[in-house]
């Protein structure tokens, strides 16, 4: 097998004609030198330098393997750059899985701001339910979530993130949107369009029933967001989403919000990646990122105070 060690000495002595010079350049002494070209002859069974005096020359067979030297340690070389520049950032994959609702109104402006302070990372964006990015964890397509606590995993390490609150909404003309405020008992009466299984929407609700001591009565489940806004918009039925993802809606009373009797509807998001395995340095940054927009109070933003923070530091930093 070729011996790495002896070609690099052979590669200095060769470009340089002169043992000493290239033992100065290794930082090893002449004899050094001289002792690994003649082992490394020996191993190739080929007189690779001959020699005139003090000088040195390369035989026909050294200068053929002087060029493909050249080009292992010009490799050598490009293998050091790029490793630097991986733990750098300044090269690099950024795989992240995200919620629908967060794809859309949370992550372009999140990914604009980490791309403008790493521009050569790339980032691959991966969207589902949150126990599809769970199992994407798993399954190595992802470095990092950011979603609700869909499943328990044993594997997966949750962050605590943000807390989004929950809108019910109706149609404007719908008979509960005139109403102050509704009971689970009472809503369980109403057509429900749920989100799909595995989404963490979908499993808050189904405890909240639960603790209700009732069911809901589910129309259709689907994980598309929009979908579900112009089922409801339709009077086809009620359903539950993040209040940012509905905000422009609610607004310009395209759809209306019914109040829930007794407290706000919270739902948990976190900062997602296993626990067995070290973050790549892109990962690693990101996560370092999203744990400084994290609020210092017990309560952590949602969506909307997020976004605040993040186009409050661009505007800063561009000063």
């Amino acid at each position: 097998m070729l011996n790495f060690n002896q070609l690099r000495v052979f590669y200095k002595a060769a470009k340089n004609l002169n043992f000493t010079a290239a033992a100065n350049e290794l930082f090893i002494t002449q004899p050094a030198v001289t002792f690994q070209v003649k082992s490394f002859e020996e191993y190739c069974e080929l007189k690779l330098f001959k020699k005139k005096g003090r000088r040195v020359y390369l035989t026909d067979e050294g200068k053929a393997l002087l060029e493909y030297a050249e080009k292992v340690f010009q490799y050598e070389k490009e293998i050091e750059n790029a490793i630097d520049e991986m733990r750098e950032l300044k090269r690099g994959v950024l795989r992240l899985g995200t919620t629908k609702a967060y794809a859309r109104y949370f992550m372009p402006l999140m990914i604009t701001s980490f791309h403008n302070k790493f521009p050569n990372i790339k980032i691959q964006l991966n969207e589902g339910s949150s126990a599809d990015m769970i199992y994407s964890l798993v399954d190595f397509k992802i470095d990092v979530a950011v979603i609700a606590k869909a499943v328990e995993h044993p594997e997966v390490n949750f962050y605590p993130f943000s807390r989004e609150e929950m809108a019910l909404i109706v149609a404007p003309d719908h008979h509960l949107a005139e109403i102050k405020e509704i009971s689970f008992k009472e809503l369980s009466k109403e057509l429900f369009i749920m989100k799909e299984n595995g989404s963490g929407t979908r499993k808050l609700v189904e405890e909240l029933f639960t603790k209700a001591k009732c069911t809901p009565n589910i129309l259709m489940e689907t994980s598309n967001t929009e979908f579900i806004k112009q089922l409801v918009n339709r009077g086809e039925g009620v359903s539950f989403l993040v209040r940012e993802a509905v905000a422009a809606e609610l607004n310009n009373n395209y759809l209306a919000e019914v109040p829930i009797k007794g407290h706000k509807i919270l739902l948990d998001v976190s900062i997602a990646y296993l626990k067995a395995q070290v973050l790549s340095p892109p990962a690693r940054a990101f996560v370092d990122t999203l744990t400084k927009l994290r609020s210092e109070v017990i309560d952590p933003m949602g969506i909307g105070a997020l976004m605040t923070r993040i186009l409050a530091q661009r505007r800063k930093d561009k000063k």
